[in-house]
């Protein structure tokens, strides 16, 4: 009995928007593992609103009442005596018409909160939502295919026996957060990967391996173990701790394509689809790559992940707030093999030209293979 109204405290908390941050991404998680705490949930908001609704008609009906004997007191109106069900009756009588457009309100009302109930289960509706990995066709790995061929023709010839190459099917974007070879992307991408590569913007492919995965956040860090990975130098942007404002410009790389595509935007919402407060929606053009691509603000810091898209309204798309980026590199530094992690804490180029900054972050963005 007591851990139910523990629960149902929980619950009230949730609803009511009193809990903090962090206790909300752990009551969202315990919803999608437990159907019982994320019925109550459904439950108990319907329950509420129903209260608010019957509120709403105590005091509808009171003021009928109170309107109906200010008219009769000064002889506008003829009132009988009336008492009990008999006086409901005949001011429904009266004022149906008020009542009409009352009802047609609460009908109104009772949809909206149905609506809303139905958007408080978490999770993001497969018809509506969009990741934005992308899906490397045989296009794609053409060239792949062409050393294929030709490395065929030289086993023929020097009769040396080579493992077969690696066919990636898909890919999405990365960006680094140490010089040391440890780039941030989403979980979805790399999920279930058997063989990851990383290529820099002189396409060059670089080994790597997942160091850190977070799939309820959607946030992976990986590290380069690629002999021939060449540090490119100081990272010039930063990772901003706080949330961006609403209406903040934006800019974004990526690679929906084989080569870095840049699009710009602005801060359209501080959470994302239905509320969601893991995410902060921004309009811009992405498409399948851009995942796992950072947005970044004039001031040179790294604002959010690019993660998703909603399919039925044109420009929205979402991005996993920077804040949670930190908080997976402290993670990862509770692990001693990579505690020597370092963050750039300032950007270098906040006075800089778009175009600039665009040439100097353009060579800490890596495009994503997996298979």
């Amino acid at each position: 009995m007591i851990e139910d109204i523990k629960i149902l405290e929980a619950v009230e908390r949730y609803i009511t928007g009193k809990m903090s941050p962090d206790e909300r991404v752990y009551f969202e998680q315990l919803r999608k593992s437990n159907p019982e705490i994320d019925q109550a949930v459904v439950e108990h908001t319907f329950f509420l609103q129903q209260m608010n609704r019957f509120d709403e008609t105590r005091k509808f009906k009171s003021l009928l009442s109170e309107t109906h004997i200010h008219l009769a007191e000064k002889g506008e109106i003829k009132s009988p005596r009336l008492k009990g069900k008999a006086k409901v009756v005949y001011l429904f009588n009266r004022y149906k018409r008020v009542s009409a457009i009352a009802a047609s309100i609460a009908g109104i009302t009772a949809l909206t909160i149905s609506a809303l109930v139905w958007s408080l289960s978490p999770g993001k509706p497969a018809t509506e939502y969009q990741d934005l990995k992308r899906e490397l066709t045989n296009k794609s790995n053409e060239l792949e295919q062409k050393y294929r061929v030709l490395d065929n023709k030289i086993d023929r010839v020097t009769n040396q026996v080579k493992a077969a190459p690696i066919v990636y099917t898909f890919g999405g974007t990365s960006f680094l957060v140490d010089v040391k070879g440890y780039l941030v992307t989403n979980a979805h991408i790399v999920k279930n990967a058997r063989n990851i590569a990383v290529q820099n913007s002189e396409c060059k492919e670089l080994s790597a391996v997942i160091a850190y995965e977070d799939d309820h956040r959607d946030i992976a860090i990986l590290k380069i173990t690629d002999t021939n990975y060449k540090s490119p130098g100081q990272i010039p942007y930063s990772i901003r701790k706080t949330v961006a404002d609403i209406a903040e410009p934006v800019y974004t790389l990526g690679f929906p394509r084989n080569e870095i595509v840049y699009g710009e935007g602005y801060i359209a919402a501080r959470t994302g689809l239905y509320g969601d407060t893991l995410t902060c929606q921004i309009t811009v053009a992405a498409n399948q790559g851009n995942s796992g691509g950072p947005v970044l603000n004039r001031s040179g810091e790294v604002i959010g992940i690019l993660t998703g898209k909603q399919t039925t309204v044109e420009g929205a798309v979402f991005a996993i707030k920077s804040k949670y980026i930190s908080q997976a590199i402290a993670e990862l530094q509770k692990d001693s093999t990579h505690k020597n992690i370092r963050v750039p804490s300032t950007a270098s180029f906040k006075s800089s030209e778009r175009t600039q900054q665009v040439k100097k972050v353009a060579d800490y963005v890596y495009m994503v293979k997996v298979d």
